[in-house]
């Protein structure tokens, strides 16, 4: 199914800015500009303007054309078990190649998350993910060895792990994330092609099945000037409170 036009025009422009056609501190075309090109109602400019002033990509307005802020799309909370399946909302082209999957012992922090011994068998994978072609995520996972070993079997540069896995009857059902900033060691640099040091944001998570016992581990590394986080809260009924959307 095709999708609305505000999305699809939302989606072009998203592009142009993650490709430097339009770069930072560069002004949009003006609505009319827009409606001529895409064959759209200024309403319809509106909201697909409006999607990219709320991720934080553009800013201005006030009867002048939009100007470009920021070039790093945002990951919300909610997709960040699928990178692909976020790459594809955004209408950017999600792509991962394999690095390596083995099985070992699990090391300190993999074992403490997991709630398993050290040096116990773990199956280990790391990708490299893509957006557009460019490197943009370096993926860490450690997964106990029953679930794991389920990935020998699986094309890894297909898509989503977890979408494989959940195809496959296993049971993940939620994560816990931390995000810090941490310098590149050698490995990061050499494959998202950044200095060594360079700052990268970090994503740990650790995804448990629907009994609370622990599946995997994970450590992922982002560029910082191709990916943001964002959280919307929304007030609760009690005064003061604040809860993650869903």
């Amino acid at each position: 199914m095709t999708a609305p036009l505000h999305v699809r025009l939302a989606d072009e422009l998203r592009r142009r800015i993650a490709r430097g056609v339009l770069p930072v501190g560069s002004a949009l075309p003006s609505e009319a500009q827009l409606c001529a090109e895409f064959g759209a109602s200024r309403g319809t400019v509106r909201q697909a303007l409006s999607a990219l002033r709320h991720e934080g990509l553009i800013g201005g307005g006030q009867g002048k054309p939009p100007v470009v802020r920021e070039t790093a799309v945002a990951q919300p909370f909610e997709t960040f078990l699928s990178f692909t399946r976020w790459a594809q909302q955004l209408g950017r082209e999600p792509g991962q190649r394999t690095i390596e999957i083995a099985r070992r012992g699990a090391g300190p922090a993999a074992a403490d998350a997991l709630g398993i011994d050290e040096g116990a068998p773990v199956v280990e994978v790391l990708r490299l993910r893509l957006l557009d072609g460019v490197p943009a995520m370096l993926e860490r996972g450690s997964f106990i060895e029953p679930v794991g070993r389920l990935l020998f079997d699986v094309d890894t540069d297909a898509g989503s792990i977890y979408d494989s896995l959940l195809a496959r009857g296993v049971d993940l059902h939620a994560a816990r994330h931390t995000i810090d900033a941490v310098g590149a060691d050698a490995v990061d640099a050499r494959l998202l092609d950044v200095p060594p040091g360079a700052p990268l944001l970090r994503e740990r998570r650790r995804a448990c099945d629907s009994s609370g016992n622990p599946v995997e581990y994970g450590d992922d590394r982002y560029r910082p000037d191709l990916v943001t986080f964002t959280i919307t809260n929304v007030r609760t009924a009690s005064p003061g409170l604040l809860k993650e959307s869903s």
